[in-house]
């Protein structure tokens, strides 16, 4: 970009540039949300057993006039082509399809337990984020000293260790032995589930899922953070006697950054697949929590439903990571 125009005319032909590439990719969401629904019915179909057959077994019915009806209401006995073309069609209209074991449709039963889900999600974020730049960060000022060793090591750990066994470690030590955080849940029963209350139940599992990601962002950063200090803008910053720590937070951080945004956006999808362990470690009543349940008792409708949540949340993730991407260095330009 010429160093003449204003930086007004900048900022107006970034933000026309954030809005072509909103634009383009919302159109690219289209068919690849179509392409994710398609691909999810088929693997469901393929799937041994049904909710009727289940309910059969477990003589929750019995009668076969009463199942013959239930395979008709739920379409059923239709084709499996011409069941996808009614599932998308529901879908244009923001029906997900009925939920037999909540009782309600899947939309409801879903955003029942939504806000526990994203607030693991966003805690969990945000711990890893602060965690692993500030500790990549760290490594990287004190490179080859003890503190560069330090980092290093808790962050092969906490990288090794699987979330489930570092949940149950937390568990055991926090909750069993010292008494101080509560073992799972949301909230206390009884207890009213005041921010406070819900905040010290949130302490486990945003630990015990943000530090491994933590680990992934502390080894990214560091390595290039230490990449960005060598290159000839920061050797040119540091030649006009600009200190240290204005050198590395006004020129190294935001360059350094980029590489961390971009694993954040395609980790989305793992975080999402990740709360569904911890959810059930730690009982939190969340979409991991709904989706185990629904797929032992062959609730497919609410599976499918949480699969096109979960690839929307990725692909709204990947869109954020793009403007991001274009607010960190301006001399990208994503196609």
């Amino acid at each position: 970009m010429p160093a003449d125009i204003s930086p007004a005319a900048r900022g107006s032909s970034r933000r026309i540039a954030a809005l072509r590439l909103l634009r383009r990719r919302l159109i690219q969401a289209v068919p690849l949300m179509l392409g994710v629904v398609v691909i999810n019915f088929c693997l469901i179909q393929l799937a041994p057993g049904s909710f009727l057959e289940l309910m059969t077994a477990e003589n929750q019915v019995s009668d076969p006039a009463t199942v013959e009806l239930l395979r008709k209401t739920y379409g059923l006995d239709d084709p499996v082509w011409l069941q996808l073309l009614k599932y998308i069609w529901a879908l244009l209209h923001l029906d997900f399809g009925f939920s037999y074991r909540q009782n309600m449709p899947v939309i409801d039963a879903i955003w029942i337990h939504l806000p526990a889900t994203l607030l693991l999600m966003v805690s969990s974020i945000t711990l890893a984020l602060t965690v692993g730049v500030a500790a990549g960060v760290v490594a990287s000022m004190k490179v080859r000293t003890l503190w560069d060793s330090l980092v290093s090591v808790a962050a092969m750990f906490f990288f090794a260790a699987p979330s489930f066994w570092l949940g149950i470690m937390l568990i055991v030590l926090f909750s069993v032995k010292l008494g101080w955080l509560p073992v799972g849940g949301m909230m206390t029963i009884g207890g009213g589930g005041g921010l406070f209350d819900i905040l010290h139940h949130l302490l486990l599992p945003t630990l015990a899922l943000g530090l491994f990601y933590a680990a992934i962002y502390t080894r990214v950063m560091r390595s290039s953070m230490l990449e960005v200090a060598q290159l000839d803008f920061v050797r040119t910053a540091r030649a006009k006697g600009l200190s240290r720590n204005k050198v590395t937070i006004s020129h190294v951080l935001r360059n350094a950054l980029l590489p961390v945004v971009t694993i954040l956006g395609v980790q989305m999808g793992t975080v999402l697949a990740g709360s569904v362990v911890i959810e059930s470690v730690f009982s939190w009543p969340g979409v991991g929590s709904l989706l185990f349940d629904s797929v032992s008792s062959r609730n497919y409708p609410v599976v499918l439903g949480i699969m096109v949540l979960c690839s929307l949340v990725v692909i709204v993730a990947n869109i954020a990571v793009d403007l991001v991407y274009m607010w960190l260095d301006p001399r990208i330009e994503i196609r």
